[in-house]
This record gives structure tokens, C-alpha cells and sequence, in this order.
């Protein structure tokens, strides 16, 4: 196989959040998430595959390849061949196989409109796949439309950075104990009939802002915590049948930290926060867990909070008695604590918050996505992104009853505001969206 000319490797250490991927991805726990961008037309497979190698020459996090070494894993830049570009065909957010992508640990692939990059959670969080993402469409784009663009020059937006600092270890502090313990809690845990290995259940819903701030003005909750709690009383109604549970229902909610701490890294830097909600033996209204899921969350995104819980993270992997250990036995250690932790939570709700477009290219622009895959002891998950006046929660299951997904919608239905819904098991397309399945009303 040819290989890429360059005169040197780089190489850099796993994040603290990267540390747990390699040790639990698998075909079945891909740990893999995706970020797609819905545009006006269809994609053209051949520039997109340009865009993609174009921006790629630019963005070292994405030119890596995971390495084992005696103590720990790494990255080194790849020196291979850029990876493929291709007509998606799989169910979004399977494992990628690294010696069939080139050791290259992301993918794009494009369906119509749709453009998909999935990315395997090692190299980056969300944030990093997004600015990598709107490079690549912004790119594309000038390639389909050179005349448009020809004021466009070929280089990185202004205000992308290329840090690969890693944030946990520099803003790493002893800390305080957390006001939540980390000693494990077990949580409801979703269980149901599943769909066949390897396939997701994935409904996106499109929602108003303007709609849904008004709703949420008159509840005084953020937009975050109106969509959590919703989820929550959903999982309460549907999956609980409104019983009382001695379990809380637990959503974690990845806060990230760039803003708290001013950092511009395109590694991962997020904690994860949960909100729990315990039914008693009592009827709850949909506004009563809403505003419970608000208060418990407010507590745990407290600025003190936020450092302790990085702080308490970093501190393993800062024991000066751990590090000449062995990785086979570290991995041994981690996947244990995984999966002893895995029945601590119920669900992942992530947003990825408000997506910003440079003005030239917006027109070309419908919609950005998020979508995450599952994980031991989650059987779905919900993922949040806004773009121009349009949030689109989408929600990811292995499980065939999506009675949670419905009463989800079909309360913010119940609230005024106006909810189109789309999945992936349709082939065709109504006249109203522009996607890629059927869209309708609640």
C-alpha cells in the first residue's frame, strides 16, 4: 500500500477521556459518534472525497492512529493513504475497523444530501468533530461551486486552532470531594427487546426555538433542562409506568469545559454530570419532573463542582504508583471499573449546542445532526443540535419499543409546539424535508 511522504511522526499521549475507548470499543460498544450536515443538494461522492483529503492535510488530531505501547496507548500520525470516502450503507455508528479505514480513526460518508462523520471517541469529542466537519463542508462546497467562491481561499476558518493540549492535565488541581460520591449507584437500567446486532433505531425530531423558549420562559428552565426532564418523565411514564422505583432514573449529561477554562484544544475535554430523578409512590406531572431534573442538574454544572469532578478523574491517572504497571493489567483495571460503573447509569443525553456557519456558505446549509452509539447499560440515548432556529433532538436505540421516543414528542406536541418527526426505517422521502426518511407531524 503506498504511503503519504513525510519526514516525521507525530505522536502525543491519550487525554484522560480517551484513556477508557480502546479498552472497551467493540463491534457490539462501537464507541463511536456521529455528526452529519444536511445540505440543499446532493452530494457529489468525488468532491466530497477532495474536501475531505484537502482539510485533512490541516488537521492533525484527525491524521492519527491508535498505537499500544508497554505502559499506555498512543497516538502517531498516520503516514498512510487518506481514507476512503463512500455511499453510506451500514447503520450509523458502527465500530470502525481500523486495518479496513487505514488505521485512520474517523469516517465520511455522504447519503443524498447527508453528509456523515463518525468519529471514534478517542481523538476527540464533539466539539473537535465539529469544527473538523464545517471545514470539510465549507471546502466542499467551494469545490462545487468554484465561480461562487473563487473569493474564498483554500485555508482554515478564521479562529480555528490546531491545539492539541491536553486541558485535563494542565487545569488538573487537588481538589476537594465532590459533593455528588463517586462510590457507584445503581440506576434503572432500560431493558427491552432489541433490534439485530449491529443496526440503531434512530428518530430525529425537529423542533422551533422561538417555540421552545417560550415554553420554556413559562416552566423557567433552560432549554437543556426542559429537553433532560422531558426525557426523564418520558423514561418515567413509559418505561416505569409511573411507578415508584427505590432507583433513580440517572441521565448523564457531558458538560463541556473549554469555556470554564479557556482552552481551544481539539481533544476531548468534557466531564460527564448526571441528573436523577426517584419517583416515590406518588403521581408526578411532566412540569413537576422537569422543574426536579433543573434543580438536581443545577447543582451538579456548579462552577466548584465542574473542577472537582475533573480533578477527581485526572487523579488516577496521576498516581505515581500506577504508571509502571503494565497496560495488559491497566486494561484488565479499567474495563473492570467500566463495567462495574455501567448499571450507575440509565441514559446519555449530550447537546451539542448552537451551531455556527460562516455566512457564505449558510444557504447551502438545512441541518446539523448529532447521534451517539450505545454503551454497557444504555440502551438509548438522545443528542441535541441547533442550527438556524432549529434544534433537532435525535434520538438512538437498539431497542425495538420506542414508546419513550413517542411520549417525548408528543408532550412537547402537547405544549403548542410544532413537531416533525423522522426515522430510519422508511426508504422514501415526503415533499416536506428535504431527509432521508419519512418525515411527520405529532
Amino acid at each position: 500500500m503506498e504511503k503519504r511522504n513525510r519526514k516525521a511522526l507525530a505522536w502525543s499521549k491519550l487525554d484522560n477521556t480517551a484513556i477508557l475507548f480502546p479498552v472497551i470499543a467493540s463491534s457490539q460498544m462501537s464507541s463511536v459518534y456521529r455528526e452529519s450536515v444536511l445540505l440543499t443538494e446532493d452530494i457529489d461522492g468525488e468532491l466530497l472525497k477532495k474536501a475531505q483529503d484537502a482539510v485533512l492535510e490541516q488537521f492533525i488530531t484527525f491524521r492519527m492512529r491508535l498505537k499500544m505501547g508497554f505502559f499506555w496507548y498512543y497516538f502517531e500520525e498516520n503516514d498512510r493513504k487518506f481514507p476512503e470516502v463512500h455511499e453510506e450503507s451500514d447503520f450509523p455508528g458502527a465500530y470502525i475497523n481500523k486495518s479496513r479505514n487505514n488505521y485512520y480513526l474517523f469516517r465520511l460518508t455522504y447519503y443524498k444530501k447527508r453528509i456523515n462523520l463518525e468519529v471514534f471517541h478517542a481523538l476527540t469529542d464533539g466539539y473537535g468533530g465539529l469544527v473538523f466537519l464545517k471545514e470539510i463542508v465549507y471546502e466542499y462546497l467551494r469545490l462545487r461551486y468554484p465561480e461562487e467562491y473563487k473569493d474564498e481561499k483554500h485555508k482554515l476558518s478564521p479562529g480555528v486552532f490546531m491545539d492539541q493540549e491536553d486541558s485535563y492535565i494542565k487545569n488538573y488541581r487537588k481538589a476537594a470531594s465532590l459533593d455528588r460520591a463517586y462510590t457507584p449507584t445503581k440506576a434503572v437500567i432500560i431493558k427491552g427487546e432489541k433490534v439485530p446486532a449491529g443496526e440503531l433505531n434512530v428518530i430525529h425530531g425537529y423542533l422551533k426555538v422561538p417555540e421552545l423558549k417560550t415554553l420554556c420562559k413559562e416552566l423557567d428552565v433552560t432549554i437543556n433542562q426542559l429537553l433532560v426532564g422531558v426525557y426523564v418523565y418520558s423514561i418515567y411514564k413509559e418505561y416505569l409506568k409511573g411507578m415508584s422505583s427505590k432507583l433513580p432514573i440517572c441521565c448523564c449529561i457531558p458538560a463541556d469545559l473549554r469555556a470554564r477554562y479557556e482552552s481551544t484544544t481539539m481533544k476531548n475535554f468534557f466531564v460527564v454530570t448526571q441528573a436523577r430523578f426517584t419517583p416515590e409512590d406518588r403521581e408526578y406531572t411532566p412540569e413537576e419532573v422537569i422543574k426536579l431534573v433543573a434543580e438536581a442538574h443545577k447543582k451538579e454544572v456548579e462552577p466548584d463542582n465542574l473542577d472537582a469532578i475533573l480533578s477527581y478523574n485526572v487523579s488516577n491517572e496521576q498516581n505515581i504508583f500506577l504508571r509502571p504497571i503494565p497496560i495488559f493489567i491497566k486494561n484488565i483495571a479499567i474495563y473492570s471499573v467500566y463495567h462495574a460503573t455501567s448499571t450507575t447509569a440509565t441514559t446519555t443525553m449530550t447537546n451539542v449546542g448552537k451551531v455556527e456557519v460562516r455566512e457564505p456558505y449558510k444557504k447551502y446549509i438545512q441541518h446539523f445532526y448529532g447521534m451517539l452509539s450505545m454503551s454497557k447499560g444504555q440502551n438509548i440515548k438522545g443528542a441535541i443540535c441547533t442550527y438556524n432556529d432549529t434544534a433537532v433532538v435525535t434520538f438512538s436505540s437498539c431497542l425495538t419499543d420506542v414508546s419513550i421516543q413517542k411520549r417525548f414528542f408528543q408532550y412537547l406536541a402537547s405544549k403548542g409546539l410544532n413537531v416533525m418527526i423522522e426515522n430510519n426505517e422508511a426508504e422514501e422521502v415526503t415533499d416536506k424535508g428535504d431527509t432521508d426518511g419519512t418525515l411527520s407531524e405529532v
